[in-house]
């Protein structure tokens, strides 16, 4: 079957849609599928850091992504995403559509403007939307006003988690199917003899609870030793918020944005994940990577992680607390039998419901009905 996912947002800047579409791209071909990935580029040089304060990956683009086009910072539910909104683009979709002549096109976030709308206007053939987002989505009203009609054309729809189903039926009723974000898997991951670090994963956007956990942090190392690595956070904007704040660097490592193969050898090599997001997550991606590299977490008690965490593999705080948050920390740190066990039981968590092979299945079977 040939395929085609199309995502609103870059390839230069990393982000869970984003990374999504790439492992689905990956799992659907392992599955004998010739999948083509259609998102935004910003390639590097004067005007994309006009564009883009913060720095992104500006390499060669990966075979099978095609690009249609640059991408702007637009504010939305809580962060940050870069979405490409060129009117170019439009244009650029409807060549790619005819060339490739696709089975089936299965488009994230589809209200998103420009590429996701232009491709549910000129698709000619089945299409199958996913819904990421968490929230009251109050752009929404104004996107179902202007091309809300255009939803009529989806032919499946799928949300990665209740809370991103409920958010979408709100300004969307009709019948959707749960299917979950996947991660990666290391074929092993040992709990025991990590480094004596723990580790952030996230953009510096102020829904992800950064700054909790820069306050956090003084007290931990203090107790602890541990060292910080945090990554996705842009060095600059992390330098600004050090001038704001003020807290003690001590102990505390800026990877920046990082490849996926770094991502996943610093959570097999940490001794625990913190995830101090402040909500609007539907669903705790991080939180399953983690799982996944046998790393158990601490996270914020908000409902898209409460959804992934379960005791055995998970503490949850209340979000914002930087108190509550270093209890945590401290505490998890401090016995070192109980944070192997609670690896093993992320690792056994994480394979049973988050491995890409079978969330692939799923999605194959999709659409396979909406092509029949």
């Amino acid at each position: 079957m040939k395929i085609g996912i199309v995502v609103p947002f870059s390839w230069s800047y990393w982000g869970g849609v984003v990374e999504h579409a790439e492992h689905q791209a990956d799992a659907l071909r392992r599955r004998g599928h010739d999948v083509k990935v259609l998102m935004g580029n910003d390639p590097p040089g004067k005007f994309t850091r006009f564009l883009h304060p913060r720095s992104g990956r500006h390499g060669a683009l990966p075979d099978g992504i095609i690009p249609v086009g640059r991408s702007v910072v637009v504010p939305a539910n809580g962060s940050l995403p870069n979405i490409v909104l060129s009117p170019r683009s439009v244009g650029r979709i409807r060549r790619i559509l005819e060339e490739e002549q696709f089975d089936v096109v299965h488009l994230h976030e589809p209200m998103t403007p420009a590429i996701c709308v232009a491709a549910m206007a000129l698709a000619k053939c089945p299409i199958v939307v996913t819904h990421h987002a968490h929230g009251n989505l109050g752009w929404m009203g104004p996107a179902l006003h202007f091309w809300g009609f255009l939803m009529d054309r989806v032919d499946a729809r799928i949300a990665v988690s209740p809370m991103a189903e409920q958010s979408a039926a709100r300004w969307l009723p009709g019948d959707y199917r749960v299917i979950p974000n996947g991660v990666l898997t290391p074929e092993h991951a040992d709990p025991a003899d990590r480094d004596h670090a723990v580790v952030f994963i996230g953009r510096h956007d102020p829904r992800k609870g950064l700054p909790t956990l820069l306050r956090a942090w003084p007290r931990i190392h203090a107790a602890t030793g541990a060292r910080l690595r945090l990554i996705g956070t842009d060095p600059m904007q992390y330098r600004l918020l050090h001038a704001r704040l003020r807290f003690d660097e001590a102990g505390i490592d800026v990877l920046g944005i990082v490849p996926n193969e770094v991502r996943t050898h610093e959570l097999a090599r940490a001794k625990a994940s913190v995830t101090p997001a402040l909500g609007g997550e539907s669903f705790g991606l991080v939180l399953a990577e983690a799982f996944a590299c046998a790393t158990p977490a601490v996270a914020s008690d908000i409902p898209g992680y409460a959804a992934v965490a379960v005791p055995e593999a998970a503490m949850l705080v209340p979000p914002n607390d930087p108190g509550a948050l270093a209890d945590a920390v401290i505490d998890l740190l401090s016995d070192e039998e109980r944070r192997t066990e609670m690896g093993r039981a992320a690792r056994a968590h994480a394979l049973a419901n988050y491995g890409w092979d079978d969330i692939a299945r799923r999605l194959e079977e999709t659409y396979i009905d909406v092509t029949a």
